[in-house]
């Protein structure tokens, strides 16, 4: 039912209560996420300083997934085009701008009889350096604007998360977007694979799900996951998979902790081209109402009858959410940490799904927790805008 599990149903009755099968494989993708942090380097007195530690055939090993069944295939760099001094970081430690941010790996031939389909696996990480979390923090809305034939000026994304996805380094660094880099890759792995049946997979945590989500949307609107025999068509996707959906390869986006990403026209247009998104959520993860704190898909209707005038420029997120309920007063900063994401779902006896549906006390409740979150930083002597 690998499919189901992918999200081809939208997850229907996997979620509430949460599939064993299926909560074994967030875990599983999650941990490939984690890798990325693992495999980070941090050491401002090291050659490898905000790079990945180890070669790519040696990484999955050296941080214990060895016996995963997946090959690395590429590291992904990303840079952005926004003039910042990046306080606290030795500038001259590194002449280039761009910074390891995730890596592209295939299912090896056992595994991917275990899984059923060639799994092409990307992974991204969260926010480290100053120039990342400064454009994120822009929060501004811009077109996308990725496929050259249709622009669709209604599918807007936040102007941060675009720029450290389509951003390069000039002729001085030659260093092709983090965008060039993997639609690159991917489009030459899927051609190597292109007689077996495959999965795209793309996993990410904070800032990096919203990567995730950029890349899903852009495969899919370019159409690199059509097969041959199928045309591009604009329909819409329905739950149940027809026959001609079935030729493509499905795109499956694992998001931890993620903030919103665009507004409603771009998530439709990701719902058109059947991207399918599950968004693993603490409830009181703040970053996970970010941005747009007020303007969001909650505040766009009134009395269930009339959207307000500036609807198209709130932000919505995108695909089926799962609910998690943890939260450590002792130390506020592990409502956002990966890890603690993990052994949530990992532990049975104290997971319970939540429902989708919000209370309305917990947005209200939200500013005192992102308070405390903040503060907490500041007191654990992290940078304001922290690790997301």
């Amino acid at each position: 039912m690998w499919r189901e599990i992918q999200g081809s149903r939208n997850w229907e009755n996997l979620v509430n209560p949460l599939d064993t099968l299926l909560q074994e494989e967030i875990i599983r993708y999650g941990e490939f996420v984690v890798a990325c942090y693992n495999a980070f380097d941090l050491d401002p007195n090291s050659k490898r300083y905000l790079n990945c530690k180890y070669g790519k055939n040696s990484m999955l090993s050296e941080v214990g997934l060895g016996k995963s069944g997946y090959q690395i295939t590429k590291y992904i760099y990303a840079t952005t085009n926004i003039n910042v001094l990046s306080i606290g970081q030795n500038s001259s430690s590194s002449s280039s701008s761009g910074r390891w941010i995730g890596y592209v790996a295939i299912s090896s031939d056992d595994e991917t009889k275990r899984l059923g389909r060639r799994d092409v696996l990307i992974t991204f990480r969260g926010t480290v350096t100053n120039p990342e979390w400064i454009a994120n923090l822009m929060s501004t809305l811009s077109p996308a604007r990725l496929d050259p034939s249709n622009l669709r000026p209604e599918v807007k994304v936040e102007a941060g998360f675009l720029s450290l996805y389509t951003s390069n380094e000039g002729e001085r660094f030659g260093l092709r977007s983090c965008r060039e880099q993997l639609l690159s890759e991917i489009g030459r792995v899927i051609n190597m694979y292109k007689n077996e049946e495959m999965s795209i997979t793309i996993g990410g945590h904070s800032m990096g799900s919203a990567l995730a989500l950029l890349l899903a949307y852009d495969i899919a609107e370019l159409g690199l996951n059509k097969n041959a025999t199928t045309t591009r068509c604009d329909q819409l996707y329905e739950s149940s998979v027809s026959e001609s959906e079935s030729n493509n390869i499905s795109i499956t986006v694992f998001s931890f902790g993620g903030p919103r990403v665009g507004n409603s026209g771009f998530k439709e247009r990701c719902e058109e081209l059947g991207v399918k998104v599950l968004r693993i959520v603490n409830v009181n993860d703040p970053i996970t109402k970010l941005p747009g704190v007020l303007l969001n898909e909650n505040f766009r209707v009134f009395g269930g009858r009339y959207e307000v005038p500036w609807s198209c420029s709130c932000y919505a997120h995108v695909g089926v959410e799962i609910l998690l309920d943890f939260f450590n007063m002792q130390n506020p900063s592990c409502v956002h940490d990966l890890g603690t994401y993990l052994n949530l779902l990992k532990s049975h006896h104290h997971h319970k799904s939540l429902q989708v549906q919000r209370e309305e006390e917990e947005d209200i409740d939200f500013f005192n927790i992102a308070k405390e979150f903040f503060l907490s930083m500041l007191y654990y002597g992290e940078f304001l805008p922290f690790i997301w």
